[in-house]
């Protein structure tokens, strides 16, 4: 029987208000001018959940918002890039997450309010709600602490309705990385850190110990290395694939996470896991074309122009 959504997205939302042009660097007690302000959706899920739609897949977000302003701006981005957010919950003594990024050429200073990202929790998803879709992505684990030590639980809830899974943990602001890889990775196909988080989380000092130490967990291991390219690792095998470069990088926000929905989009198709990978690298590459994380995607029309005309790429 067709499901209604290829993809359900369980993860972080939140608005990131970014500063540009700053005179300065802020100090308690003055203030300082930038010459520019963007709104915009921020999020690594459910950037990556837009990418996945502009691909052409089917949708769906699992997430938690206050009932305000930013609330809306996320349902509504949300909703122009094809996301069914039917699912996301609202909730009106909550506020919605909210990062404020002071940008210097290339580094950011950044500060975050979890608001309502930081109650979603396992009670909140059902198996009848899964049961909807071919795939669960989950991301972004240490953001949201109504996760900890019951990740496990979400994806033996899936596997239970017949998903295949993915992960990809992100960045952990307490940098302690308490996650068990035991209990968890076993239920993921598809694990998908970058190569500085996979370390963190292994404790490895470098990625062949890392690799080494996690011996085929989940079914197919997948390091993002940004301009480096990424590893796959599955059945004993590890396969590098160089990036696709671009000469002119806008910036990299939400690179990874396009990443993903390249590689997650080619794996519910059954394609070989090289494949999906190349895919994946292609789709970190377009991101870095335009500014945010979802310029570049909006329309899989225009995201294999950019393809052909930016990578020579033709599918």
């Amino acid at each position: 029987m067709e499901k209604k959504f290829d993809v359900i997205v369980v993860g972080e939302l939140n608005v990131d208000l970014i500063f540009n042009h700053i005179k300065g660097f802020p100090e308690v007690g003055k203030e300082i001018l930038a010459d520019d302000m963007t709104l915009t959706l921020g999020s690594s899920s459910a950037i990556c959940a837009s990418n996945l739609s502009s691909l052409g897949l089917k949708v769906a977000f699992i997430g938690k918002l206050g009932n305000d302003i930013f609330g809306q701006f996320i349902i509504d981005k949300l909703n122009e890039k094809g996301v069914d957010t039917s699912l996301i919950i609202i909730e009106d003594t909550l506020k919605t997450g909210a990062t404020v990024a002071l940008s210097y050429d290339e580094d950011r200073a950044m500060v975050t309010h979890q608001g309502a990202m930081s109650h979603l929790s396992i009670n909140d998803i059902h198996e009848s709600q899964l049961k909807q879709a071919n795939h669960l992505h989950f991301s972004s684990y240490f953001f949201q602490p109504g996760f900890k030590n019951s990740l496990d639980s979400l994806f033996i809830k899936a596997k239970k309705a017949g998903l295949t899974t993915s992960l990809d943990v992100q960045w952990d602001p307490t940098e302690k990385w308490n996650l068990d890889l035991e209990k968890v990775l076993p239920l993921v196909d598809v694990f998908i850190p970058n190569e500085v988080e996979f370390q963190k989380l292994t404790r490895q000092p470098n990625l062949n110990f890392a690799i080494d130490s996690i011996q085929n967990k989940s079914r197919y291991t997948v390091i993002k290395r940004g301009k480096k390219g990424s590893v796959l690792f599955y059945d004993d095998k590890k396969i590098s694939k160089e990036s696709f470069l671009n000469n002119n990088i806008i910036d990299t926000i939400g690179a990874g996470d396009s990443f993903n929905a390249g590689y997650i989009s080619k794996f519910i198709k059954g394609k070989p896991p090289e494949e999906c990978q190349e895919y994946g690298n292609l789709m970190g590459a377009i991101s870095t074309t335009k500014p945010g994380g979802t310029d570049a995607f909006k329309n899989l029309d225009q995201v294999m122009r950019i393809a052909k005309n930016k990578f020579n790429y033709i599918e």
